[in-house]
C-alpha cells in the first residue's frame, strides 16, 4: 500500500468544507490544515476536523504534498501555481481557470514540475456518466438541459462557466472531435454575469451538440439524450439512470427489432471518489481522468460559448 500523503485545502467556503471533509477520512490522505482568508471561517472548519487552520496558503509550502484548492476562479491561477512551483500536486476547481493563457500556464507547471494537475470537473465520476461514456460511440447528436433555482453562491462567473462547462466537458469526452462552430444566446436576469444560456455546437465529423443552461429555474433538472446510429439513449443525472433503445438485427418489414433496456446506478458520493482518485494519482503517479488538458478544453468551448453569445446579443442592439 502506497504511503499517505499530507494534504490541505485552500479555501473552506461552501463547497470546500465539503472538501475538507473528505480528505479527512479518505485513506491515504492526511488533512493538515485548511486555509481560508478568512480566519474565523478557517478555524470553524478546522476545529471541526481537528486540523491546523491558518490565513496564508502560501503557509503550507513545504508541509503538504497535494492541496485541493476551492477559492473563487478568479484566484485559481494565483494559489494553484504557488504549489505547482513547489512541486506540490494540485486538485482545482472547475474552470481550471477563467482564461486560456493562465490555463496553459497551470499545465506548463505542472509538467515542468512533475506533479498531478487535476480540475474538478464532478460529473465525470459519477457511475452514470462512466456507463455513457462507454455506451456512446458515434454521436450524431446530443441534446442536453441542466437547470436549477437560483442560489447567490457561484454567481461570481457566468452559467457557462458555472454549470454549463460540465455537460460541455462531457460532450467533449463523448464527441472526441474538433469543436468548429458555435452559435449561442443568453441574458442576465438576477446577478451581473448571464444567468441562462443556449449553445449549438458542432464538431467535425457532422455531430450537433444543444446545450441549456439556467441557475434561475423553478426545477432542479440534469438530463441528456444521445442519437446515434440505431441507438438512442436518455441519461438521467438526478436519478442516476440510463435508458436506450437499441435496434436489433432485421426485422425483415418496415418495423425494425428495437431493444430496450433501463440500467439504474446507485447514488455514490462523486466528490469523494473525485478526491479518492486525486490522492491515488499523487501517491503514484496515475494520470487524472481529468487532467488539465481536459479543463483548458472546456474553458476553450466554454469561452466560445460565451464569445458567441454576446457577439449576438450585440446584433440584436443595432
Amino acid at each position: 500500500m502506497a504511503a499517505s500523503i499530507r494534504t490541505a485545502v485552500v479555501g473552506t467556503g461552501h463547497f470546500g468544507q465539503y472538501h475538507a471533509q473528505k480528505l479527512a477520512k479518505i485513506p491515504g490522505s492526511e488533512l493538515v490544515a485548511v486555509a481560508d482568508i478568512d480566519a474565523e471561517r478557517a478555524a470553524e472548519v478546522g476545529g471541526q476536523l481537528g486540523v491546523e487552520a491558518i490565513t496564508d496558503p502560501s503557509d503550507l509550502i513545504g508541509r503538504v504534498d497535494a492541496v485541493s484548492v476551492v477559492v473563487p476562479t478568479r484566484s485559481h491561477f494565483d494559489v494553484a501555481a504557488e504549489f505547482l512551483k513547489a512541486g506540490v500536486h494540485v486538485m482545482v476547481e472547475k474552470p481550471i481557470t477563467g482564461e486560456e493563457a493562465s490555463a496553459r500556464e497551470l499545465i506548463a507547471l505542472a509538467t515542468a514540475n512533475k506533479v498531478i494537475l487535476q480540475v474538478g470537473h464532478l460529473a465525470r465520476f459519477a457511475g452514470v456518466t462512466e456507463a455513457l461514456i462507454q455506451a456512446v460511440d458515434q454521436p450524431l447528436y446530443i441534446e442536453s438541459v441542466r437547470v436549477a433555482p437560483f442560489k447567490p453562491r457561484g454567481t461570481d462567473v457566468s452559467v457557462i462557466l458555472d454549470l454549463m462547462i460540465h455537460d460541455l466537458d462531457l460532450v467533449l469526452a463523448l464527441t472526441d472531435a474538433e469543436l468548429t462552430e458555435v452559435d449561442a444566446v443568453g441574458t442576465s436576469v438576477l446577478s451581473e454575469s448571464e444567468d441562462m444560456a443556449n449553445a449549438r455546437l458542432k464538431f467535425a465529423g457532422g455531430c450537433i451538440a444543444n446545450i441549456t443552461a439556467s441557475r434561475v429555474s423553478l426545477k432542479t433538472e440534469r438530463k441528456m439524450r444521445i442519437f446515434q446510429r440505431d441507438t438512442y439513449i436518455s441519461v438521467d443525472f438526478e436519478t442516476q439512470t440510463i435508458r436506450s433503445f437499441r435496434k436489433v438485427g432485421d426485422s425483415g418489414d418496415s418495423m425494425p427489432n428495437v431493444v430496450p433496456s433501463q440500467d439504474s446506478f446507485e447514488e455514490t458520493d462523486a466528490l469523494e471518489l473525485e478526491l479518492t482518485a486525486f490522492v491515488a494519482s499523487a501517491q503514484d503517479g496515475t494520470p487524472p481522468l481529468v487532467n488539465g488538458e481536459a479543463g483548458l478544453r472546456a474553458l476553450l468551448a466554454a469561452q466560445r460559448v460565451t464569445n458567441s453569445l454576446r457577439d449576438n446579443a450585440e446584433l440584436t442592439k443595432t
